[in-house]
C-alpha cells in the first residue's frame, strides 16, 4: 500500500533506479563472451593500423584531415529542424486535436515539456551513452566521455557522420530522442499526472531509448549483427508503441470510456498536425542518409509513396467496412505509412515502398480500430496500434523488400534471395519489444507506488487543463 511518508522518496528511488541500470549495464556487458565488434571507429582504426604493417617499410603517410562538406551540413541542419517540427508543433497538434476540449492544453504541454526536458538530458548524458564508443561494453551501451558534450569542439566530427560537424549530428539525433518519448503520450492521454509524465519521459529516455539507439545505430550488437533500421522502425516507433501499451495498461481505462462522448475536440488541429508530420518526416527519413546524396533522394521518394499508399489503403478499408472515409482515418493512415516506411526508407525502391504503404494502411487500420476494441485496452490515441504495430510491420517488411542495388548495406529476401535477413529483423523486433516492455513496466511501477501516475477521478472529470495547469481554452 502507498504511504504518505514514502512519497518524498520518489525522486531518490527513481534516480537510484536510473543510476543502477547505467552502472550495471557496462559490468554485465564486460562479462558477456563473443560480443560483436565495438564500433565502426574501432574497425576503421584497426584497418588503418594493419595497412602500414603489410606494406613496404616506408614512413607512414599522415592521414588526410577530415573535410566537412558544406552541402551535407546544410542538408542535415535542415533535416534536424524538420524533425524538431514533427514534435512541436506537429505531434502536439495531432494529439491535441484528438482529445476533448478540457484536456487540450495538457496534451500540448506534454509534447512541449518533453521537448525541453529531453533536450537537456540529451546534452548532459544521452548522446554520450547512445552514440559514443563504450569500449569493452560497446555492444550494449556507449561511453561516458561525452558527458556535458565536453569533448565536442567546433570542428569535431563523429565516425558515424564524418562529413558534418559533430554538433550537427548530435542535434539531429537529439530531435529523434525528443519525438520518441513524446509519441508515448498518445497512449496515456486524459489521465496521467504531469509530474509523473515528466519523470517517466526522462527515465525512459536514459534507460530505454539510449541503450536501444546504441544497439542499432551506435555500434551495438543489433546493428553489428546486420539488423536493418534506416530511420527508426524499432528504435523509435516499436519502442514508443510498446511503452505506450504498457502505460495504457498500468494507468487503466479513462473514466467514462464507452458511456461518455470521447469525440475529438478539433480534428482540424489533427489534420494540420498530421500534415506537419508528413512534411517533417522527410527530415526524419531522408536525413538519415546523413549526406545530401542519392540515398537521401530515394529515401524521400519512398517516404512519399508509402505514405500516400497507406492513406488510400486505410481510407479504402473504412469505405468498405464503415461506408464512409473519415478524416481521422485519412490522417491516421498517413501516419501509419510514415511509420512503416521509416526502417525501410533507405533500403527499398519505389515498388517496395508502395507495397509497404498498402500493408501498413490495412494492418494498422485493423489494429487501431478493431483489435483494440476486441481486446479492450485503452490506448487513447493509438500509440501502440499505429506506432507499435506499424513499426514492427515496417521492420519485418524491410527484410522482405530491401534491395542491395539501392543500398549495399542490405540484402533482402525477395530481390536478393537472402531469407537470413528475416531472422535478423525478427531478432531486432523481439529484442526491442521485450527490453522496452520490461523496463517501461519497472519505471512506471516505481512511479506508481511512490508519487502515483494517475490523476484523481475528480481531476479527470473536471479536466486536466484547469487542474494541472490552471488554464483553459476559451471559445
Amino acid at each position: 500500500m502507498k504511504s504518505s511518508r514514502f512519497k518524498p522518496l520518489a525522486g531518490f528511488m527513481l534516480a537510484a533506479t536510473m543510476a543502477g541500470a547505467l552502472i550495471a549495464a557496462p559490468a554485465l556487458a564486460q562479462t558477456a563472451s563473443g560480443a560483436p565488434a565495438s564500433s565502426a571507429a574501432a574497425t576503421a582504426s584497426a584497418a588503418a593500423t594493419a595497412a602500414p604493417a603489410a606494406a613496404t617499410p616506408a614512413p607512414a603517410a599522415t592521414p588526410a584531415p577530415v573535410k566537412i562538406d558544406s552541402g551535407d551540413t546544410a542538408w542535415m541542419l535542415t533535416s534536424s529542424v524538420l524533425v524538431l517540427m514533427m514534435t512541436i508543433p506537429g505531434l502536439a497538434l495531432f494529439y491535441g486535436g484528438m482529445v476533448r476540449k478540457k484536456n487540450i492544453l495538457a496534451t500540448l504541454a506534454q509534447s512541449f515539456g518533453a521537448t525541453a526536458l529531453i533536450t537537456v538530458l540529451w546534452m548532459i548524458v544521452g548522446y554520450s551513452i547512445a552514440f559514443t564508443d563504450g569500449g569493452s561494453h560497446n555492444a550494449y551501451l556507449g561511453g561516458f566521455k561525452y558527458i556535458m558534450l565536453k569533448p565536442m569542439g567546433l570542428n569535431a566530427t563523429s565516425t558515424l557522420a564524418p562529413t558534418i560537424p559533430e554538433s550537427v549530428y548530435m542535434f539531429f539525433q537529439m530531435t529523434f530522442a525528443i519525438i520518441t518519448p513524446a509519441l508515448i503520450a498518445g497512449a496515456l492521454a486524459d489521465r496521467m499526472k504531469y509530474s509523473a509524465f515528466l519523470l517517466f519521459m526522462g527515465s525512459w529516455l536514459l534507460l530505454v531509448y539510449c541503450p536501444i539507439a546504441h544497439w542499432v545505430w551506435g555500434g551495438g550488437w543489433l546493428g553489428t549483427a546486420g539488423a536493418l533500421d534506416y530511420a527508426g522502425g524499432t528504435v523509435v516507433h516499436l519502442n514508443a508503441g510498446t511503452a505506450g501499451l504498457v502505460a495504457a495498461l498500468m494507468l487503466g481505462k479513462r473514466k467514462g470510456l464507452g458511456t461518455e462522448n470521447f469525440a475529438p475536440h478539433n480534428l482540424a488541429y489533427s489534420v494540420i498536425g498530421a500534415s506537419l508530420l508528413w512534411v517533417g518526416w522527410f527530415g526524419f527519413n531522408a536525413g538519415s542518409a546523413v549526406t545530401s546524396n542519392v540515398n537521401a533522394g530515394m529515401a524521400a521518394a519512398a517516404t512519399q509513396i508509402a505514405t500516400a499508399a497507406a492513406t488510400l489503403a486505410w481510407m479504402g478499408m473504412e469505405w468498405i467496412i464503415s461506408k464512409k472515409p473519415s478524416v481521422l482515418g485519412m490522417v491516421s493512415g498517413a501516419v501509419a505509412g510514415l511509420v512503416a516506411i521509416t526502417p525501410a526508407s533507405g533500403f527499398v525502391d519505389a515498388e517496395g515502398a508502395l507495397y509497404i504503404g498498402i500493408a501498413a494502411g490495412i494492418v494498422c487500420y485493423f489494429s487501431a480500430v478493431h483489435v483494440k476494441k476486441m481486446i479492450g485496452y485503452d490506448d487513447a490515441l493509438d500509440c501502440w496500434g499505429v506506432h507499435g504495430v506499424g513499426g514492427a510491420l515496417g521492420a519485418i517488411l524491410t527484410g522482405v523488400f530491401a534491395k542491395n542495388a539501392i543500398n549495399s548495406a542490405g540484402k533482402g529476401w525477395i530481390y536478393d534471395h537472402n531469407p537470413h535477413q528475416m531472422v535478423l529483423q525478427f531478432e531486432d523486433v523481439g529484442a526491442v519489444f521485450v527490453y522496452c516492455l520490461v523496463m517501461s513496466f519497472i519505471i512506471l511501477a516505481v512511479l506508481k507506488y511512490t508519487i502515483g501516475i494517475r490523476v484523481s477521478e475528480e481531476v479527470e472529470e473536471e479536466g486536466l487543463d484547469i487542474n494541472l495547469h490552471g488554464e483553459v481554452v476559451h471559445g
